[in-house]
């Protein structure tokens, strides 16, 4: 078996203290060795639908928060679902002081691409993107239910929602799956918050 710290190497753009990104080949060798910790940022909906054994959630919107959690002494790997808020995370930690981050390229989308393990909650959530669906849909119809039978101005929240809907096509970013996220159903149990396989491929 060839040295752990010698197949980070292949995963860096530059040298700049290990930071960098890597590939989910690279990654799940380093989960194999035992020699870096992984955390993903996605929201709880997300993680419970399919994550990588020994995975830490953090949100990103906890991150400065719970960055105590993190042992500096490895390096840390961060996952999203397809790298954007990953690559946030890695730039939150390296302004903390962290000295080696790295972010995983393609995310979960590319890990289940190459059909690699993972684990799921049985109960959990529906996901985001099904509870936007929903509450979106459900305040077009309300507003053009009104528009008819009470006021026509009601018209005006489908077209607000059409509008934000658009938006956060255009920027890839969605408020209203934000403001979903922090609902009470939606977040993790204390259990989650600090899960960690006791396996080798746990890194914690």
């Amino acid at each position: 078996m060839h040295d752990a710290n010698h197949a980070f190497v292949a995963g860096r753009p530059d040298t700049n203290g290990g930071n960098g990104f890597c590939d989910v080949g690279e990654l799940n060798e380093a989960l194999a060795s035992g020699e870096c910790q992984l955390i993903d940022v996605r929201e709880y909906p997300e993680y419970a639908a399919g994550h990588i054994r020994g995975a830490r959630l953090i949100p990103l919107r906890e991150l400065e928060r719970r960055a105590a959690e993190l042992d500096r002494t490895h390096p840390i790997f961060v996952i999203c679902r397809t790298g954007r808020r990953a690559t946030e995370a890695q730039r939150r930690l390296l302004a903390l002081g962290f000295a080696d981050v790295r972010v995983v390229r393609g995310g979960m989308v590319a890990w289940e691409e190459r059909r690699l393990p993972t684990e799921s909650h049985g109960a959990r959530p529906w996901s985001l993107e099904r509870q936007v669906r929903l509450v979106a849909g459900s305040l077009v119809l309300v507003g053009a239910l009104a528009s008819v039978l009470i006021a026509q101005p009601f018209v005006w929240l489908a077209a607000l929602v059409g509008a934000g809907l658009v938006f956060a096509a255009l920027t890839d970013t969605c408020g209203m799956a934000m403001l979903l996220a922090r609902m009470p159903w939606n977040r993790a149990p204390r259990s989650t918050e600090g899960e960690c396989s006791s396996s080798r491929s746990a890194c914690c």
